[in-house]
Parts: C-alpha cells; sequence; structure tokens
C-alpha cells in the first residue's frame, strides 16, 4: 500500500508545488499594479471620509408634543441601519434652531415662520443652514372654553350669550395660554393679534408647557390656549374629543394667510377626528405652518441623505390635512435645500439601495467616481501583467542558461577535463528536473534539457 501511494503523494505534491508557485508569479507581477490601486483607494477614502458618524443629535422640541413623537420614530428608523440618534429635547421649534446654530444638533425640527431674528440678521444667523424637506403641516389649533366668552348672561336682557369663537378680536379680556418661550407659538400670537388690531396687553397671556395648559383649560383655569403642533400631538387628541372644549374656526383664515407668507389655509374636515361621532360635527378652518427637518452643511452628506429617506417612510402617507406623497416636499422650504433633500424627495433613488445594506450603499454612492477612474486607470496597466508574469516564469528557466554558456566556452576553449565539465552538465540537468512551471511555459524547460543534453554529447564526442 506504502508503494502504491508514493507516486500520488508525490503528484499531488508537485501539483500543490506548482500552484503555489503560480500563485507567487501572479501576486509578484500584479503586485504593483495592485499596491497603486489600494493605494489610490485608500487615500480616496481618507479624502472622501465616505462613511458618517454612528451618533447624530436630533432636536426635537417639548416633551410629549408630536416633535418628541416623530424624534421616537426617527431614532427607531436609523437604529437599524447602525446609528444611533440622541434626542435633545428643547421648548419648542425656536430653540431647536438655535441649538442647530449653536452646533449643539445636527439635525433639527423647525417650524416655518418660528425664526425670531432680526430680519437684517436673519441671513447671516442662518448661514449654513440646510433643509432636507418640508414633512408636514402644523395647524393653529386654538382651543376654548364656549362658556368663557360672554361670562354671565345678562338678566334683564334677552341679548344670547356668544359661544362660538369666530374671530381673534373675541379674546380681548380673556386668560390665553400662548405656549412656552421658544416655541415660536407666543411671537406668532402677537402677530396675530396686531394684525387684528389688539394691544398685547389685551388679553392676560400665561406660558405654561403645553400638557399643564391642556389640565388648566379643562379646569376652568385659563379660558383658551394656543398650540401650534401637528395633529399627531397627544394634547391635541386630547382636547378635540373632550367635552365642553371647542376648537375655533377662523373664518379670517384666508386674509391671514395673505398677511403672513409662512402661514396657510388647512381644512379638518368632518369626521375626521372620529368618523362614529362625527367629531369634528363640520368643517374646520385652520391656519397651519409647514414644519421642515433642517441640518448643517457641516452634518456628514451620508447623515443627511439617510434622514431625507426616513423622512420618504415617515411622512410620505396620507394626514389629516394632506394627501398621499403631499410630504416631504422642497416647494415651501424658507432655506436652501441640501442636495441630498432634494435627491431623496424629488429624484429616484440608485438601484442598488434596494439590495444593498446602507453602509454598502453609502459607500458605493460616495466612491463610485474613484472606483470608475481606478477602472479606466489599472485597464492600461493591466496589460503590462501577462508579460510580467511571463517573464518572471521564462527567468526561472533562462537564468540557468548562462552556467550552460559558461560550460560551452570552457569546452571550446579547452579549458578544464571532461570529467569536471560533465560533472557541472549533471548538475544543470539535477537543477532542470526540479524546475516547476505552468504547463503553458514547458517548452521553455524542456529546450533548457535538451540544450543540456546536446553539450554533454558535444562533450562526450570531442578528442581526448
Amino acid at each position: 500500500m506504502v508503494e502504491q501511494r508514493t507516486p500520488l503523494t508525490r503528484r499531488v505534491k508537485q501539483a500543490l508545488q506548482l500552484w503555489l508557485l503560480s500563485v507567487r508569479d501572479m501576486l509578484a507581477s500584479a503586485g504593483p499594479v495592485l499596491l497603486l490601486a489600494v493605494g489610490l483607494l485608500v487615500g480616496a477614502y481618507w479624502w472622501l471620509d465616505p462613511q458618517p458618524p454612528r451618533t447624530v443629535v436630533l432636536a426635537t422640541g417639548p416633551a410629549g408634543s408630536a416633535y418628541a413623537d416623530f424624534g421616537q420614530r426617527y431614532a427607531q428608523a436609523l437604529a437599524r441601519e447602525g446609528i444611533r440618534v440622541e434626542l435633545l429635547p428643547t421648548a419648542g421649534p425656536a430653540s431647536s434652531l438655535q441649538a442647530l446654530r449653536d452646533g449643539d444638533a445636527d439635525v433639527a425640527f423647525v417650524r416655518g415662520g418660528s425664526d425670531d431674528t432680526a430680519e437684517d440678521a436673519r441671513e447671516a444667523a442662518n448661514e449654513g443652514i440646510l433643509s432636507l424637506g418640508a414633512l408636514f403641516y402644523e395647524p393653529l389649533w386654538l382651543f376654548y372654553r364656549p362658556a368663557a366668552l360672554s361670562g354671565p348672561a345678562p338678566k334683564k336682557t334677552m341679548a344670547p350669550r356668544i359661544t362660538r369663537l369666530t374671530s381673534l378680536s373675541q379674546l380681548r379680556g380673556l386668560h390665553v395660554n400662548v405656549d412656552q418661550a421658544g416655541s415660536g407659538v407666543p411671537d406668532l400670537v402677537r402677530r396675530l393679534l396686531q394684525a387684528n388690531g389688539l394691544a398685547a396687553d389685551a388679553i392676560v397671556t400665561s406660558n405654561m408647557a403645553p400638557e399643564a395648559a391642556a389640565q388648566a383649560l379643562q379646569a376652568g383655569q385659563i379660558d383658551a390656549l394656543v398650540l401650534v403642533t401637528a395633529p399627531e400631538s397627544p394634547v391635541v387628541q386630547g382636547l378635540l374629543q373632550q367635552a365642553g372644549i371647542a376648537l375655533a374656526d377662523l373664518p379670517q383664515a384666508d386674509a391671514l394667510a395673505r398677511r403672513f407668507p409662512f402661514l396657510q389655509t388647512v381644512t379638518l374636515p368632518r369626521g375626521m377626528v372620529d368618523l362614529a361621532r362625527d367629531l369634528p360635527p363640520e368643517n374646520i378652518g385652520l391656519l397651519a405652518a409647514t414644519t421642515a427637518l433642517l441640518t448643517h452643511e457641516d452634518t456628514h452628506p451620508a447623515l443627511r441623505q439617510l434622514f431625507a429617506q426616513t423622512a420618504q417612510q415617515l411622512h410620505g402617507g396620507a394626514g389629516w390635512f394632506n394627501g398621499v406623497r403631499d410630504f416631504p416636499n422642497t416647494r415651501t422650504s424658507e432655506l436652501p435645500v441640501s442636495p441630498e433633500g432634494d435627491r431623496a424627495i424629488n429624484g429616484r433613488p440608485p438601484f442598488w439601495q434596494r439590495f444593498l445594506p446602507f453602509w454598502a450603499s453609502n459607500l458605493l454612492e460616495r466612491m463610485w467616481l474613484v472606483i470608475g477612474g481606478l477602472i479606466v486607470l489599472l485597464l492600461p496597466l493591466s496589460r503590462v501583467v501577462p508579460p510580467l508574469y511571463t517573464y518572471r516564469v521564462r527567468q526561472r528557466v533562462f537564468r540557468w542558461y548562462a552556467r550552460l554558456r559558461q560550460v560551452e566556452a570552457r569546452m571550446d576553449e579547452g579549458e578544464g577535463d571532461t570529467q569536471t565539465l560533465l560533472d557541472e552538465l549533471d548538475e544543470l540537468d539535477r537543477v532542470a528536473s526540479q524546475i516547476a512551471v505552468p504547463l503553458a511555459h514547458a517548452e521553455e524547460l524542456y529546450a533548457l534539457k535538451n540544450n543540456i543534453d546536446s553539450t554533454r554529447r558535444r562533450l562526450l564526442g570531442r578528442p581526448h
């Protein structure tokens, strides 16, 4: 059995040795080209920095607000891509915008019209701030207690009580909560009251948080409250179904929207809150601002792209005030739109994003130009690899021709005795028998052996 396995083992060993030599020769031949390609890729990777940071800060808004809820959704969506979203609670959109300006946040929910910076300084303050698209409407919700509008009914008159708020001027003398400082609502209410001819002191204002204000309204401690938030807000959802609390329908909404370009009119359809209970019992006209997802130009482009794509998933459906695919959009943006936001909203994502994970898709998108340039560069360079490989394999054989020529030269000049020269030829023959070359180059090896044998015959045939 040992005698039968020995030739097979020898052949396997020789085949393995031949394969390893071929791989070594190929690597040595292609090595310079590969090193150049790897060097260029590493340099381009360092320069382009395609992979984003693993942590990003998102400025949301007050606890319990729609912003806070959306922040949680973004955090869950980006966690699936390996990005950790740190949620930064703020007093409201104005505070979120300031956090973005100060570098405390990378991305922020900011409502249109909430920038209270002086108009002449606004452009400088917003330098470097970009929009990833408008996300949703934020209506101005004016909830009130109808019983507070006219007070007790007069004893000696048949005049009916006023139980329906149809104009902001009817708020005169009432206690109205206008949300917290930093939310942008106090400044908005001031401007709306001025448009209705009311001075700032025409109403009694307070700045309670939305949850506390809702409880105070239900307890009769305040007469009305103003919120500017998405309908997903738990406070709004609760007040819309609360008995004894009404939502103001503003007939002057169109006129106010003309005066304030960042506002527009929307309609809360009848039955939208609860179809079974027919809430509300009629269409209600509201004013609304548009909330955008803002970022800074220093935020990594891959993160901007990921947030914009996530916005497509979270805000692309139909809502209380919009149809399918109305949001996100770039039509109502007050700031320059980021290229990543514009591409995600108005363009078509590359096909490979449907098949590759985020990190691979992002790497390909950021590096495709470099990879394409490398391919163009390496195609002509790769043509030198086969000649180099052939040269290395042949050099393994041709290097021994120098010794063979020395033996022939000494033989022709009559130097050295025949036995010494024969011993050198035998040594050359032994070395040639141990040379391993691919079958494609076996011809050179056999030519060397034939030349050694021919020289041996000449040596044996010369006269002594």
